[in-house]
């Protein structure tokens, strides 16, 4: 015997959507059968059971209601899964044999919509990805919530492409058979997103080809038509909101790779991978949700133009010279709503009363901003007020139909305003006034029968009913009254004029919320023709809200407008880390002075740990991301080159996805750097080579700093413990010596943070040993340990001053002062020398040398004990 009809239809359709949970609807419930059910029921933690299915054994089942299903389906797909909704598509009373079920919608990571699977403040984009040529790819990705569609060419290298998909809220990446196993591995481990695979289409549909208007590669049509097709494959529907594909040359933006990115902490704390301690966090004080985006989108792509770069600072001084006038236009931003997400939901037909309603008032808000921009004395400010539109129609449209307090469903009526349609108002007489007539009719008859209990019911079984106490049952005129129900107390009766008056009440109830309904679809649908007019608006609004948010912060912080040169001058007064001076709150950050040109580009940076290297190096490329996104900057005084590429090796991490050591993470960013930086680039490498034997990593470190200095001439920010190359500025003409200052008062070390010139003095390793609480008697110890290598060093030193002549009489010298006094002594003795022959010293680490070295120290104390 085989299976079900039904479970023959299931598994007809599941064979098409292999790779989501097929949720299949059966009443008011969406059902999982077979592997899907097992699957789900552990991921949603909800019970498994068992079907009969035609067959001898019983199937897994599972299922969640309908009413529901959106919570469950936020968390399959917050963990990377795909949901195939399949709906019942006939209705089941005319229905013959079995239900007709079609899949409607793939709900998968790139391509949700629905506001609750959302985060409000962050795009969620669906990428595509494939190898053009040899080391060139096309890439594209779009945000179905907003409607933005991106396209680009990505040369140099697949790490290009990961940099890309790092910088970016990425959740699903659709890929061809270009890729490489590698490749593919990388963007499902390394980068965690949903990988899937293209559409099949044999001719692109051209209803959408007016999306391609802008995309004059050819070689990148192909891309962003992969991209298009997933979208309609999976949404079942064409999309009015979807805007035309941008094409973004990467040339005409600042370079952050993913290591910088992470190393600058610009969007998330590399602790803690989130929001707060980042760059975003200081700067956002934007009102909107789209200005929230917006404002991460800068962050991420910082501007080149001189020309683009001025004018936002032209208009963030404006902001920021009018307090009051700010104010205002933030208080009017507070009651706008995101515009771009109700596009969106406009467009795919999902949105309800309490959205539009949010749309109404929105719009009662523009024509104030508006005036608002046109009060600043600034030229800037009354151009991008030029660009701010009203849309009159819409407005009257959404103030003359939409009630106050819609409900959330669109179902249920009470969505719309009186006097919107004659139809729906006349049904809605007749309901009220019936209703008025039932409580009319239960006074009437409380007086004609001397039931002062007496009420008039309703409910969906029965209808409207009148009710009486079994006390009262004898007042009843059975001439009149029809029993309907029995109850324990009381008894449930009709008449013939409540039938009636019923019937006329239940039936313009029912066509008043079907009329509705229809009414409601319709204005949707004239709502989607100012679509493009309304992601226009919320263009320049998220602008707009982005720029003010850059003035209030600059106010705050006490920022100054940057200044730019064109000879690549970089010279900041009393510049702060912006982060960690708002983290630091009542305490006070101590500024310092940077000075870089095109002669003297390099700054080699000694100190000890913990003394502000690393937030030197920082705060510096911090200012010029904030200073090329049109933001003012944490300093007295700034003039800055403008950067093409910033590139940084800070702080030591391994890759455990990737299997690769600290070291090799560290050179792997170093080489990105001296790969690809121009002279126009930043590059911030700090402590090159310690992840290696000293020696390794010192010649690493000269040999870096040599070709940086030779072949690139990169403004360069390099720190490093290793004192030895604070020489090399008498090779490096453009190269300068400068330090972080630190004093030693009663035996513990004050960190100052203040930079000065030249190279430090003592690293203070053991300082900061103490600091971090190691105990006491271990701080002792590497004391004794220090004093001890540092007269070694010394004496060292001087035998290597002695003429070569002398050497060997040293040698001999040694050997003679240690006269055995037992037989035992030479043997042991000889045990030593050979150990120290069979050291490799120039690859050891330095805590290994120190290790080595104290064996050596207590196998010599042994010798002199027997001596």
């Amino acid at each position: 015997m085989g299976y079900t009809p039904m479970i023959e239809q299931y598994l007809k359709i599941k064979a098409e959507y292999k790779d989501s949970f097929l949720f299949f609807r059966l009443g008011d419930f969406y059902e999982m059968f077979f592997e899907d059910a097992v699957k789900a029921a552990q991921e949603l933690e909800i019970t498994l059971t068992k079907k009969n299915a035609g067959k001898d054994e019983k199937i897994p089942m599972c299922g969640v209601p309908h009413h529901s299903a959106e919570n469950y389906i936020k968390v399959l797909i917050e963990k990377g899964y795909k949901v195939a909704i399949c709906e019942q598509v006939e209705d089941p009373k005319t229905a013959k044999g079995v239900v007709k079920r079609e899949v409607v919608q793939v709900i998968t990571p790139g391509t949700v919509i629905e506001g609750a699977m959302l985060k409000e403040q962050e795009n969620n984009y669906l990428a595509a990805v494939t190898l053009l040529e040899d080391s060139l790819y096309g890439f594209s990705y779009a945000d179905m919530s907003t409607g933005e569609i991106f396209a680009m060419e990505i040369e140099n290298s697949w790490q290009a492409v990961l940099s890309e998909v790092y910088n970016r809220p990425i959740r699903e990446i659709v890929i061809d058979e270009n890729l490489s196993d590698s490749e593919i591995n990388d963007l499902k481990i390394r980068m965690q997103l949903t990988v899937s695979l293209p559409a099949e289409y044999s001719k692109f549909p051209e209803d959408m080809n007016h999306l391609l208007d802008n995309v004059n590669q050819s070689h990148l049509l192909p891309i962003c038509q992969q991209l298009l097709m997933y979208l309609f494959h999976t949404q079942k529907r064409a999309f009015n909101h979807l805007k035309k594909v941008q094409v973004i040359q990467l040339k005409q933006y600042m370079n952050l790779d993913m290591y910088s990115k992470r190393n600058l902490e610009i969007t998330h704390s590399m602790m803690r991978n989130e929001k707060f301690g980042s760059l975003l966090w200081v700067l956002d004080k934007t009102i909107t949700a789209m200005g929230a985006r917006k404002m991460k989108k800068w962050l991420e792509r910082p501007l080149l133009r001189r020309d683009h770069i001025e004018n936002r600072l032209e208009i963030v001084t404006g902001f920021y010279n009018q307090f009051m006038e700010r104010e205002n236009i933030r208080e009017s931003l507070r009651l706008v709503y995101d515009l771009e997400r109700l596009c969106g939901r406009v467009s795919f037909g999902n949105v309800n009363g309490r959205d539009l309603l949010q749309l109404k008032k929105s719009l009662q808000q523009i024509p104030q901003i508006k005036e608002g921009l046109e009060i600043f004395d600034n030229t800037a400010i009354h151009q991008l007020a030029q660009r701010v539109i009203v849309i009159p129609d819409l407005l009257e449209l959404l103030e003359s139909s939409i009630a106050e307090n819609p409900p959330i469903s669109i179902n249920e009526g009470n969505l719309l305003k009186d006097g919107y349609n004659q139809s729906l108002d006349q049904y809605r007489h007749i309901s009220r006034n019936g209703k008025s007539w039932i409580a009319e009719l239960e006074q009437k008859e409380k007086e004609q029968t001397g039931i002062k209990s007496l009420k008039i019911g309703f409910n969906k079984v029965f209808g409207y009913y009148i009710e009486v106490t079994r006390a009262n049952l004898h007042l009843i005129p059975t001439d009149r009254y029809e029993r309907k129900q029995t109850l324990a107390n009381a008894e449930r009766y009709i008449t013939n004029e409540l039938k009636e008056k019923e019937e006329l009440i239940l039936e313009a109830e029912e066509k008043s919320v079907g009329l509705e309904y229809e009414l409601f679809v319709a204005l949707r649908e004239e709502i989607k023709n100012f679509i493009p007019q309304l992601q226009n608006l919320a263009d320049i609004l998220s602008e707009i809200d982005v720029l003010q948010s850059f003035a209030t912060v600059s106010e705050e912080n006490n920022y100054v407008r940057p200044n730019f040169s064109s000879d690549g001058q970089t010279v900041l007064k009393e510049s702060r880390h912006p982060v960690i001076e708002k983290v630091m709150s009542g305490d006070t950050f101590v500024p310092n002075d940077v000075a870089l040109d095109n002669q003297q580009f390099m700054l080699l940076i000694t100190g000890p740990n913990m003394s502000g290297k690393s937030t030197y190096m920082r705060q510096l490329a911090l200012t010029i991301v904030m200073a090329q996104v049109g933001c003012f900057v944490p300093a007295k005084e700034a003039t800055l080159a403008i950067f093409d590429q910033i590139f940084t090796r800070i702080g030591a991490a391994d890759d455990l996805v990737s299997g690769q050591s600290t070291f090799m993470v560290e050179m792997l960013e170093a080489n990105n750097a001296l790969q690809n930086a121009t002279s126009n680039s930043l590059i911030l490498l700090d402590e090159i080579g310690r992840g290696t034997s000293t020696y390794d990593g010192m010649a690493l470190a000269q040999a870096i700093m040599e070709y940086i200095h030779h072949q690139i001439h990169a403004k360069t920010l390099f720190s490093t413990h290793y004192h030895e190359l604070t020489t090399l500025d008498q090779e490096l003409h453009g190269m300068k010596n400068i330090h972080v200052k630190a004093e030693e008062v009663d035996g513990k070390v004050v960190f100052l943070h203040q930079i000065r010139e030249g190279a430090a003095d003592e690293s203070y390793g053991i300082h900061v040993a103490q600091l971090a609480g190691l105990p006491s008697h271990l701080i002792s110890r590497a004391k004794i340990i220090l004093d001890e290598f540092e007269l070694k060093s010394k004496e060292v030193s001087n035998t290597n001053e002695l003429p070569s002549n002398c050497k060997e009489e040293q040698i001999s010298f040694f050997s003679e002062e240690i006269e055995p006094k037992n037989k035992q002594t030479p043997k042991q003795l000889n045990e030593l020398v050979e150990l120290l022959y069979s050291m490799n010293v120039l690859d050891m680490t330095p805590m290994e040398a120190m290790n080595h070295l104290y064996t050596l120290q207590k196998k010599a104390k042994g010798l002199k004990g027997r001596s």
